[in-house]
């Protein structure tokens, strides 16, 4: 297709020369015209044929981009056609997680980028608690993946092109263990994740981070974190200073961090969440909907900061709605923050994600929130990924340029136009940890494709948990139907290798923990002796299929740091099935007069609301889905 656009596009122009791969155009003199001008408000793109001649007209730069993918996908049958949308928020955009091992390459940052100005998106934020430089602190990020700022300004510049607004998002107070880990940094460390604030050092340090991590970009927001600060004040403050008041110590600190940034002319936003616990009843209650800002907190609380209410599980309206009048007497601007569910898992819990969403951006709309953010944690080692993510992303798109309800179809066909891949394709990644036995769309977050590979077979820790959930079958259905709907020609296919290997593990090993446990009780040995030279070899070899495919597809989309942590984990699962088989069959051919981990009775993992009698449930640890021993043990968390 060629194309020829008229119109002020000096601005556009290296943005549509990059997107003319992605949607196979060529610019040529002899193509057809797309006429480019301004739409009626900042707020409004409108895109059309007629007679032959294309237009796109919009109010801000990343619009455009939306307004093109929209003339492609619409235009190609040549029939005459004019849509207006009226973009719902002022920002929309994900927030990547790059802290939690998965630090994005360059390349993937960039196709991502790409996809997002196609869907319309105009924000991106970058977590980075210590994986950005400082100078003069060596230990900041060391063997993390760090970015440097030369990286950290080509993404900046390559994200402004389309219009899409890149900023940072860090850590000024607690959640800096990777970092305080550190013996030569332990003069800055109040407790295992929290700063030691107050010290002049610390002061320096949180200025210099401001300074480094600002710097390579053009915006001048800057997210400060200081959530989930529970340890604050209880270590060496504590020791220095005595007992001082959570809230006060913070109000101190996000003062002397307000006058800094300041100073560097940046606007600074942070996440709620530790003004509404220490306003709760018990002091910990995020998501108390009786809980009231007291006046004296509110006065307290400067108003130069952008508050972000954080909320990845609510799927009633109703509760956005008191959250966020809770919100409210906090007295500053307010911006909210969803999920695309890749915690935690190899999957996408879209089954909670889409209906947490679609009724957080609905109340959105009518409460007047306009700063909207999709963050995408990787917590406990980013087993998962934010490419498998894509569908969650148009969603929220979707929802931007959309006033009323939204239509699934409409997601469907631009996710298919956005990305080459089917709606229902990006479904299958929920199917990993929505089976029988979680409930209804996986709401409480039910993850077993993690710890279901995770568990020793031995001990099967799980094993009482999901007894009767037939997961051999559902897994040994959900690997044939990746199978047939993987398509070699598309350019995301390689993404669907890692949920169908890891299926063709668990449709083996989910249930071979319960098999053992029952052959062993009934003394049948050549049961066992079946599943130790026949049943565990092959769930041996079916975990090295799975590791080198998580392998190629972690290079493909990471740097290499971090790695090492899933690589060891897997080692961890392939030792062990090696030792089974061997005990077996020590036990089997008289050496061993019993096995010691088959005697014990099995019990429910858990009894909250998350692991009960019916769901599956969840694990957040590695650690715990390994083993009930001892991995590491910290004598003193400060």
């Amino acid at each position: 297709m060629k194309l020829r656009f008229e119109g002020d596009i000096a601005d556009l122009l290296p943005g549509i020369q990059t997107l003319s791969h992605e949607l196979a155009f060529t610019l040529a003199d002899d193509g057809g015209k797309v006429q480019v001008g301004p739409s009626s408000a900042a707020d409004v793109l409108e895109v059309g044929l007629e007679e032959g001649n294309a237009y796109i007209r919009y109010g801000q730069k990343h619009q455009f981009f939306r307004g093109l993918g929209l003339l492609i996908q619409q235009g190609q049958t040549g029939r005459p056609f004019h849509t207006k949308e009226t973009q719902q928020f002022g920002t929309i955009g994900p927030m990547f997680d790059l802290s939690r091992n998965g630090v994005l390459t360059l390349d993937t940052f960039k196709y991502m980028l790409r996809k997002m100005a196609l869907m319309g998106l105009n924000t991106v934020m970058l977590y980075m608690e210590d994986t950005y430089e400082i100078a003069g602190e060596p230990y900041f990020g060391y063997m993390r993946g760090r970015y440097s700022a030369a990286e950290l300004k080509e993404i900046d510049d390559y994200a402004d092109q389309f219009g899409i607004e890149a900023f940072p998002s860090i850590q000024t107070l607690a959640h800096l263990e990777e970092f305080l880990k550190w013996e030569p940094v332990a003069e800055y460390k109040d407790t295992k994740g929290a700063l030691l604030v107050g010290d002049e050092k610390v002061d320096q340090l949180v200025e210099n981070m401001l300074q480094s991590v600002s710097a390579p970009f053009r915006s001048k927001r800057i997210h400060i974190g200081m959530d989930e600060a529970e340890e604050l004040g209880r270590g060496k403050y504590l020791d220095r200073n005595g007992y001082q008041a959570r809230f006060d110590i913070m109000i101190e600190h996000l003062e002397r961090i307000l006058q800094v940034t300041s100073r560097l002319e940046l606007e600074p936003m942070m996440w709620s969440d530790m003004f509404l616990k220490l306003a709760s009843e018990d002091g910990r209650q995020y998501y108390d909907k009786q809980t009231e800002i007291p006046e004296e907190m509110a006065r307290r609380i400067p108003k130069n900061v952008e508050m972000v209410y954080w909320d990845y599980n609510h799927t009633e309206m109703e509760d956005y709605e008191k959250l966020i009048a809770s919100h409210r007497p906090l007295g500053c601007k307010l911006a909210f923050a969803g999920a695309v569910w890749v915690f935690n898992t190899f999957g996408v819990n879209y089954g909670l994600s889409l209906r947490a969403t679609d009724s957080a951006l609905k109340v959105c709309k009518r409460e007047g929130i306009r700063d909207i953010y999709a963050t995408m944690w990787g917590d406990d080692g980013m087993e998962g990924n934010p490419v498998a993510a894509l569908l969650g992303l148009q969603f929220y798109a979707e929802h931007a340029y959309t006033d009323g309800s939204l239509a699934w179809e409409q997601v469907a066909e631009r996710v298919k136009f956005c990305t080459g891949i089917e709606a229902d394709a990006f479904l299958k990644f929920k199917d990993l940890d929505e089976v029988p036995g979680s409930e209804p769309h996986n709401t409480k977050q039910s993850n077993p494709s993690k710890f279901l590979l995770y568990q020793d077979v031995l001990l099967g820790l799980f094993d009482k948990q999901i007894e009767g959930l037939e997961l051999n079958k559902h897994y040994a259905e959900l690997e044939q139907s990746l199978r047939e709907i993987r398509d070699p020609e598309a350019e995301l296919d390689y993404i669907f290798e890692l949920p169908e290997k890891l299926s063709g593990v668990l449709k083996q090993k989910s249930e071979i923990g319960i098999q053992l446990k029952q052959a062993y009780d009934a003394d049948d040995k050549d049961a066992l002796r079946q599943i130790a030279t026949q049943v565990i070899p092959a769930v041996s070899s079916s975990v090295q299929e799975l590791r080198r495919a998580h392998r190629s597809q972690w290079m493909r989309i990471y740097k290499p740091f971090g790695w090492e942590v899933i690589d060891i984990r897997y080692g961890g699962v392939i030792s062990r099935l090696d030792t089974a088989s061997a005990r077996l069959l020590d036990y089997i051919e008289g050496r061993l007069e019993r096995i010691e981990e088959l005697e014990q009775e099995r019990l429910i993992y858990s009894s909250s609301n998350r692991f009960n009698h019916k769901g599956a449930g969840w694990c957040s640890y590695y650690y715990r889905m390994a083993s009930p021993n001892v991995f590491f043990h910290v004598l003193n968390p400060f």
